[in-house]
């Protein structure tokens, strides 16, 4: 039977539409992608430290620029996710936990890499600027969107423009303006990479509802490796904590069992050699080339052995000196 209403019975009071989800299932999937390729690249490194391969991967241009990518790509992400997580106000509960977990995992690696790698220890990296960045972006989260954007380009390019010999010391390197070279395993300074966190700002507060309302926005995981990545990226701090220390536990596992054929005589001195370079204002490229030319020069002149066997004497020395420079000149910037 048909419900019969009054004509001047009220309307039915539709249910208020759900809230915003403070995540979104594709920020977690592009997060676990940018897992993922860091997976890649730190495996690559695993096996160019273990000499695993001839790779020197910390100084080779392609796996530089593709490690600079994953560390925007997780910045501009750190963004983002601070729009999703505050655009109904702030949780200072939830966010100071977060923010002491990040901390403390920062803290973790600066003290792991300092035990195990002193020479160069993990002092402000990655996690340390994601730390210190969403402290940061907290006033950038209401601001105008022109004000964030114009302050994103001052960020860029602010370590192209200042320089001075106060900015060199090792307590201010964090700042990302120093000119010295710096050792450490893992650099991701406040300056210019804060610019990413801003950029993540920018396109989160312009897109958003965009995202929302469109099929991409409403996508949920279906198929199990879909489903595995969203996970990783929805917990990328504890795989982020986890995933060194199991690759070189299987790498370091595996060595004992098929150990590595013997490595070229040349790898050591090449190593040793582009480490040394990458310290100067040659790039990784020409630090390769000058260290080969040095290679083939010393063989050239009979002197490789005498390196190698570390026989040299102090005529050798000076005639080692005379082919590097020789091999320097045409890479050397004019």
């Amino acid at each position: 039977m048909t419900e019969i209403t009054s004509p001047d019975a009220p309307p039915p009071i539709a249910p208020p539409p759900p809230p915003p989800r403070s995540r979104l299932d594709v920020v977690d999937l592009a997060r676990g992608i940018a897992l993922l390729a860091m997976f890649v690249f730190h495996f690559a490194y695993d096996l160019s430290y273990f000499g695993l391969i001839e790779t020197h991967v910390p100084s080779e241009p392609g796996w530089r620029w593709f490690a600079r990518l994953i560390a925007g790509s997780f910045l501009t992400l750190v963004g983002i996710s601070l729009v999703l997580a505050t655009r109904h106000g702030l949780n200072h509960r939830a966010y100071l936990k977060r923010l002491a977990m990040v901390v403390a995992a920062a803290a973790l690696v600066t003290l792991g890499t300092f035990v195990f790698m002193r020479q160069s220890f993990i002092f402000f990296g990655i996690l340390h600027q994601v730390a210190l960045a969403s402290v940061l972006a907290l006033p950038f989260l209401r601001l105008p969107v022109m004000a964030v954007a114009g302050t994103a380009v001052i960020v860029f390019a602010l370590p192209f423009l200042v320089a001075h010999p106060v900015l060199d010391e090792p307590l201010l390197a964090w700042l990302g303006f120093s000119q010295v070279p710096i050792a450490t395993a893992d650099f991701v300074p406040v300056f210019p990479w804060f610019g990413c966190v801003l950029g993540g700002i920018i396109m989160a507060r312009l897109g958003l509802p965009a995202l929302e309302a469109s099929r991409i926005g409403r996508w949920r995981p279906d198929a199990a490796p879909a489903r595995l990545v969203v996970w990783g990226g929805r917990h990328s701090l504890l795989v982020y904590l986890v995933h060194q220390p199991v690759f070189i536990g299987a790498l370091m596992l595996a060595l004992q069992v098929v150990p590595p054929p013997p490595a070229s005589p040349e790898r050591p001195f090449m190593l040793a050699c582009q480490r040394n370079c990458a310290q100067g204002s040659l790039s990784a490229d020409a630090c390769e080339r000058l260290c080969a030319c040095t290679v083939d020069s010393l063989k050239r002149e009979d002197l490789w052995q005498k390196v190698i066997g570390n026989t040299t004497d102090t005529a050798d020395g000076e005639r080692i000196s005379a082919l590097a420079r020789s091999c320097l000149r045409p890479l050397a910037p004019r």
